[in-house]
């Protein structure tokens, strides 16, 4: 292709244009990055269709006229908008193996590349001037720039931010494909630079999941981001073994084994230093392998208790709890509720040189240097039961069990509680006061339950509106009271709400913060354990003693502007 320089030389040999209007145009190219005969077409000095004769000509290339074309929507969706915009280019038919886009630059070999491994058809090129094509994808696209939930979209996106140098790999199809060429189509570039840009972009978006997925006539890949699942990249259907048998790869999984599941660790090393762990799973369903990358970084891993959404007198319970020299700690709720940073943060308070901390974990997601870490392995045996009984003989100050799943480890960490050592733990209840009744159900006396706790905190992850983008919002002061909030504070209350921008990616929220209801193990309350009360009524005795529900928690955010009714309904329950 000319350059552009000799292309405003040709037009004013061909007395298109005079010598100033090309210096003119070219002085105003430098600046904004326009091409020289987009801009005379702009001004005037040059018809835009005798510039695309012109065109036509010196490429020795068809051109068409856009102004003049109806394009068919199912064509438009081949090319996603973002790809469209970066390269100036707009699809126009579709004809067997081939797609024809329209495009100001025939020669861009970045774009046909690009072009190319999205949709899987080879290129034909046609001739349009910059100024059509940019009509036509504002006509046929929208103005909008798109959000978190564009599925196609995002591809642009996602290729943009992503830098062949920024990523190092650090190493740690259908049935009847060789698995020789699997191997082989994984680490060719483009499955590589795909594979390598998801990871990026999730880290960028501060994800905590990443998820592929292979559907009867679909692939797609979406990112948890702030607790939801979004539709991020939507490949070719043809590279989903590829692309899956690239992450076995770097997870140093069997890339022939398609019958069972598999776990793995992938480790990259980003441009600027910082390291990250994925945690791999890979799982065979009906139409292909799923693969769900849980996130690691260390480096966004929260241990400052007084910025996890504690209110001051929450903090105070906790800390007063985690501060005693022995007893039991148990910390509440879901999965992906917190639980995890909470046990993190309070051990991270704990960690000096005079206590020694043993903690028995499955699996260990980030090593913190002054906790002697023990990965749980049920195969040989090492179980959490197994695991603190040999801890009991290392003279530990503080231990954390990951979870308490059985009556054995829960008798060890009883004993253990009440023998001289604080124990942290985890368990899968609703909320504060159903965690007692578990341990009973369990087989463990209700006094030895009373005895053994210091305290019981039950948690959520709720949604923060985006700081960006939030407004106040108007909210009846009768829905707040029937959601459980007093009249006198919700007359003062200024709920808020995210109207969507480029920060939280069109969505109102940007980060998540914690609900936490916090059950003190007072005289009262363990008087109700040995009296064998329900949960309902250890909760009515917490409640009248002061005891914050989640619910409640939830609702002084609300009034704080901090998150949204739509979260506080989502993600907790009315008080009983």
């Amino acid at each position: 292709m000319p350059p552009s320089d000799k292309l405003g030389e040709l037009l004013v040999r061909e007395k298109m244009i005079s010598l100033q209007q090309l210096q003119k145009a070219q002085d105003e190219a430098r600046k904004t990055g326009e091409r020289a005969g987009e801009i005379l077409v702009r001004d005037g000095h040059l018809p835009e269709q005798r510039y695309l004769e012109f065109l036509q000509k010196i490429h020795n290339t068809p051109a068409i006229d856009l102004k003049e074309q109806e394009i068919d929507p199912e064509i438009i969706k081949l090319i996603p908008k973002e790809l469209a915009q970066k390269h100036c280019v707009c699809p126009i038919n579709r004809a067997g193996g081939s797609i024809v886009v329209a495009m100001a630059d025939p020669h861009n070999l970045n774009a046909i590349d690009d072009i190319k491994f999205l949709t899987g058809y080879a290129v034909e090129v046609i001739l349009a001037t910059e100024a059509a094509i940019k009509a036509a994808i504002t006509k046929y696209y929208g103005g909008g720039n798109g959000t978190a939930t564009d599925s196609a979209g995002e591809y642009g996106a996602i290729m943009d931010a992503f830098k062949e140098e920024g990523v190092e790999f650090v190493e740690g199809a259908d049935d009847s494909e060789n698995i020789g060429d699997m191997q082989k189509a994984s680490e060719a570039a483009p499955i590589v630079r795909l594979v390598n840009a998801v990871l990026i972009d999730a880290i960028d978006k501060t994800a905590s999941d990443i998820h592929t997925e292979t559907y009867e006539k679909e692939f797609r890949i979406r990112l948890r981001i702030d607790g939801e699942l979004y539709t991020v990249l939507k490949p070719p259907y043809k590279i989903r073994q590829a692309v899956v048998s690239r992450l076995k790869i770097m997870a140093n999984l069997d890339i022939a084994e398609r019958r069972i599941p598999q776990d793995g660790r992938i480790k990259i090393r980003l441009k600027d230093g910082r390291e990250m762990d994925f945690r791999v799973s890979v799982l065979p369903c009906n139409y292909g392998e799923k693969v769900v990358m849980r996130l690691l970084d260390k480096g966004n891993l929260q241990l400052d208790m007084t910025k996890l959404g504690f209110e001051k007198e929450q903090l105070d319970q906790f800390r007063a709890a985690i501060e005693m020299p022995y007893g039991m700690v148990l910390v509440t709720g879901p999965t992906g509720s917190g639980k995890t940073t909470t046990l993190y943060s309070a051990l991270s308070e704990l960690n000096k040189s005079t206590v020694n901390i043993m903690t028995a974990e499955d699996p260990v997601e980030y090593n913190i240097e002054g906790l002697n870490q023990i990965q749980m392995h049920d195969e040989i045996g090492l179980t959490f039961a197994s695991a603190l009984r040999s801890f009991l003989r290392q003279d530990p100050n503080v231990i954390l069990v990951g979870e308490i799943r059985d009556l054995e480890t829960a008798e060890i960490a009883v004993k253990a509680a009440l023998t001289g050592q604080l124990v942290v733990s985890t368990l899968h209840t609703n909320d504060a006061p159903s965690s007692i009744t578990r341990l009973v159900n369990m087989g463990i006396e209700p006094f030895l339950v009373a005895s053994s706790l210091n305290l019981i905190q039950a948690q959520r992850l709720v949604r923060k509106a985006c700081v960006q983008c939030k407004k106040p919002v108007k909210v009846e002061v009768d829905e707040m009271v029937s959601l459980g909030m007093k009249r006198e504070e919700a007359e003062k209350a200024q709920p808020m709400k995210g109207e969507g921008c480029e920060k939280c990616g069109g969505t109102g929220y940007k980060g998540r913060l914690g609900l936490y209801e916090i059950l003190p193990i007072t005289e009262d309350v363990r008087n109700a354990i040995v009296s064998g009360l329900s949960d309902i009524e250890i909760k009515h005795v917490a409640v009248q003693r002061g005891m914050k529900t989640l619910r409640q928690s939830a609702l002084s955010k609300l009034a704080a502007g901090i998150t949204t009714v739509e979260e506080v309904v989502g993600v907790t329950l009315a008080d009983e």
